[in-house]
């Protein structure tokens, strides 16, 4: 004979299969989650290949030089040039397409008791950069040596310290 208690032992077994289910369905989901700590990653890259850039151009290319690629172009206000070397050791690859970046560079220094500071190189004009790109910010301290007519209001032959900031960012 049939009675009740079987009904009670099939719907007990199928409600303890709902919730194994459920359970496996949140465990399972939790694990994927895209966590907000990931999306820093790119940007910390970005920054440490444009410190890696600036300290490259820092150093000089031969013992005998008298001053380096980065020295010499704060020194004639060559702001075209610099940005050229710049982003071509920025978006330089081995393989695959190339990583476009674009930048802007400012020069910060001390002119008697006042501290100032100079566009270096103007932000594009082309339309890529609208102010809501993900941009980081590189600084180097430059050490200037001897005369520098780059700089406005210098002093000739005087040994100066200025720090260059870029803002680095993909287009």
């Amino acid at each position: 004979m049939v009675s009740d208690s079987g009904q009670l032992y099939t719907m007990e077994g199928v409600a303890a299969g709902i919730i194994m289910l459920l359970t496996v369905y949140i465990v399972i989901s939790t694990t994927s989650i895209y966590t907000a700590g990931d999306t820093h990653i790119p940007d910390m890259q970005l920054e440490q290949l444009g410190s890696d850039v600036l300290a490259m151009m820092d150093t000089q290319n031969t013992i005998n030089d008298t001053k380096s690629d980065l020295e010499s172009f704060i020194c004639a206000n060559d702001g075209a040039g610099f940005k050229n070397m710049f982003l071509d050791h920025c978006n330089m690859v081995t393989s695959g397409p190339p990583d476009y970046l674009n930048m802007s560079a400012n020069v910060t220094y001390r002119s008697g008791d006042d501290i100032k500071e100079y566009r270096f190189v103007e932000p594009p004009s082309d339309g890529s950069w609208t102010g809501r790109e993900s941009a980081v910010r590189v600084t180097r301290w430059v050490q200037l040596t001897g005369n520098s007519p780059g700089i406005p209001g210098a002093e000739p032959s005087r040994h100066r310290a200025v720090l260059v900031e870029v803002l680095l960012w993909r287009a």
